[in-house]
C-alpha cells in the first residue's frame, strides 16, 4: 500500500466476556492498514468478525466487548491518536466519530430513527460537529442529498425513513456519513439488501464520492464480485483471523490460503452449456468461537490440513511485496512435517 497510512490496526484482539461463560475471542491479532484515497475490502463469511473489527475503530462495541490487546492508530488532525486508549464517550472520541471517521451501517431502516425526518438527522450531525446554524446546516443537508443522487432533495429532507425506498434510504445513510467530509469511511455491507441495479448505482456513487473527497474506505462485504469492482486491497477473515491480505488483483489471481482459494472456487461463473459444472462449496461449517482451534482457524474444513495445523498458529508469511498469508503450507511441506 502506497502513501502514509491514515489508520493502522496493529495486533488487535477483541474478547467478549460473560459472567457465566468463558471469554470468547471474536477477533484475533488483526493487522490492517488504510491509506487515503484507497479502498480496503474486508471479506469473509457471516460471523467472522468483520463488523466487530469495524465497530472497534469507532469504539461502538457492546459493553461486554473488550479490546484485549493491540492498538488502532489514527492520524488525526492534531497528530496520531491510539483510539483504543480513548473512552468511547469521551469528547476526543466524539470529535473523531462522525466527523473524521464515519460509518454506513448495514441496514439503514434499523439505523435511521423512524420518528425523525431524514433532514433532521443529518442536520443534527452537522450542527454538532461544524457549529453551523440550523439554517446553514439544512442547506448543507439538501446539498448532500442532491450530491448522492436523491431527486427532489429539499422535499425529501422532510421525509421519514419509512417513506423512502431501500435505495433512497441507503443514499440518505451515505449522505449522513459524508456530512462532515470524513477522512475515513467505513461501509458495512452497504449493498446487501439492494437489488442488482440499485447496488450498481450505490457502488458507482461510492467510487465517485471517494474520488471527490479523497477518503480512505474500509468496505465490508461477503460478495467477492463487489470486491473486484471497488477495492484496491483485500483482507480475508475467517473466525476472527485475517488469513490473507494484499493487492486485490494479486490475491484474486494467485490466492495462497486454502480458505481464500475455497471462496474463489465457490463463486458462480458464466459458462457455456457444454462446460457447466457444479459449484464447489466449502465443506463443513464454521466452528463456534467457543471451540476455536488452537492453531489455524480453518483446520477443520481445510483439505490440505496436516500435522502442525491444529496445534500451531501459522505466522504471517510474505508471499510477495504487500501480500501475506497465514498458512503452514507457505513454510512447510507435508513431507517435512511428517519427517
Amino acid at each position: 500500500m502506497a502513501g502514509k497510512p491514515l489508520l493502522s490496526i496493529n495486533d488487535m484482539s477483541i474478547v467478549f466476556t460473560s459472567p457465566d461463560e468463558p471469554d470468547i475471542e471474536a477477533v484475533r491479532q488483526v493487522d490492517l492498514t488504510l491509506t487515503p484515497g484507497k479502498t480496503l475490502a474486508l471479506v469473509g463469511e457471516s460471523g467472522c468478525g468483520k463488523s466487530v473489527t469495524a465497530r472497534a475503530v469507532l469504539r461502538l462495541l457492546d459493553k461486554n466487548a473488550d479490546i484485549r490487546t493491540g492498538e488502532i492508530v489514527y492520524e488525526a488532525e492534531g497528530g496520531a491518536v491510539d483510539v483504543v486508549r480513548l473512552k468511547p464517550d469521551s469528547l476526543a472520541m466524539r470529535a473523531i466519530r462522525g466527523a473524521q471517521i464515519s460509518m454506513i451501517f448495514q441496514e439503514p431502516m434499523s439505523s435511521l430513527s423512524p420518528v425523525h425526518t431524514i433532514g433532521n438527522q443529518i442536520d443534527e450531525i452537522i450542527v454538532l460537529h461544524e457549529r453551523l446554524t440550523q439554517k446553514q446546516a439544512r442547506e448543507r443537508t439538501v446539498s448532500l442529498l442532491d450530491q448522492v443522487g436523491i431527486p427532489g432533495a429539499r422535499e425529501r429532507a422532510n421525509a421519514y425513513p419509512f417513506e423512502l425506498s431501500g435505495g433512497l434510504r441507503q443514499r440518505a445513510m451515505i449522505a449522513m456519513a459524508l456530512a462532515c467530509t470524513p477522512k475515513l469511511l467505513i461501509a458495512d455491507e452497504p449493498t446487501t439488501a439492494l437489488d442488482v441495479t440499485t447496488q450498481a448505482q450505490i457502488l458507482d456513487l461510492l467510487r465517485q464520492l471517494q474520488d471527490d473527497f479523497g477518503m480512505a474506505m474500509l468496505f465490508i462485504t461477503h460478495d467477492l464480485g463487489v470486491v473486484a469492482e471497488v477495492a484496491d486491497d483485500i483482507a480475508v477473515m475467517y473466525l476472527g483471523d485475517v488469513v490473507e491480505q494484499g493487492d486485490v488483483f494479486e490475491v484474486f489471481k494467485a490466492p495462497k490460503h486454502p480458505y481464500t482459494q475455497a471462496l474463489m472456487s465457490s463463486v458462480p461463473r458464466l459458462q457455456r452449456k457444454s462446460e457447466r459444472t457444479r459449484l464447489t462449496p466449502i465443506k463443513g461449517t464454521v466452528p463456534s468461537p467457543k471451540d476455536r482451534p488452537v492453531g489455524c482457524a480453518f483446520t477443520s474444513r481445510c483439505p490440505h490440513a496436516f500435522a502442525p495445523c491444529p496445534t500451531i498458529r501459522p505466522e504471517r508469511t510474505p508471499v510477495s511485496e504487500g501480500h501475506v498469508a497465514r498458512c503452514h503450507l507457505l513454510t512447510h511441506t507435508k513431507e517435512e512435517a511428517l519427517a
